[in-house]
């Protein structure tokens, strides 16, 4: 798995979509973008990307894209729409693009391809409100645990296969 980070100018969310999927076809790999300011770490999407591909390999996943897969258990959701939230939007965007599957040199030169972002560190940049916003973590549930901010978005990524 690699991450490609920085700031994209996405003036047409559509065309940076496609630009994306052009280059996941041309490598073979599996390429989804993030909102960099809801990823708690790269430990975020590590599991979201294993979790996904447990799913698929038990004919138990939700989407028929692996990269929705991806983002579906990154966000913590079963539903797409829900989870889509987490993706990148129109504007100027602190992204994350994750490039996953294949052979590492695939992975590499897939990542290498993308000219999509101007680069600059995004992960673990995340805003504290949003995440919690975003995941519905409360101050009580803060309170209540050991664990801080992200290993309790981390859990409810883990959790996402027991709501099954």
């Amino acid at each position: 798995m690699r991450l490609v980070e920085g700031v994209a100018e996405i003036d047409d969310l559509d065309a940076f979509l496609s630009r994306l999927d052009e280059v996941a076809e041309s490598f073979g790999v599996t390429i989804q973008a993030f909102d960099a300011r809801y990823l708690v770490g790269r430990e975020h999407l590590e599991r979201a990307v294993e979790l996904a591909d447990r799913a698929i390999a038990r004919d138990e996943n939700v989407a028929r894209d692996r990269g929705v897969e991806i983002l579906l258990y990154a966000a913590g959701r079963r539903q797409i729409d829900d989870a889509l939230g987490l993706g990148v939007g129109e504007g100027r965007v602190p992204t994350v693009i994750l490039v996953a599957g294949g052979e590492e040199a695939d992975e590499n030169a897939a990542a290498d391809a993308l000219d999509v972002v101007d680069p600059a560190p995004t992960l673990g940049e995340y805003d504290p409100a949003r995440v919690r916003d975003f995941f519905d973590v409360s101050d009580a549930e803060i309170a209540a645990t050991d664990g801080d901010l992200p290993a309790i978005v981390r859990e409810r990524v883990a959790l996402l296969d027991v709501e099954k």
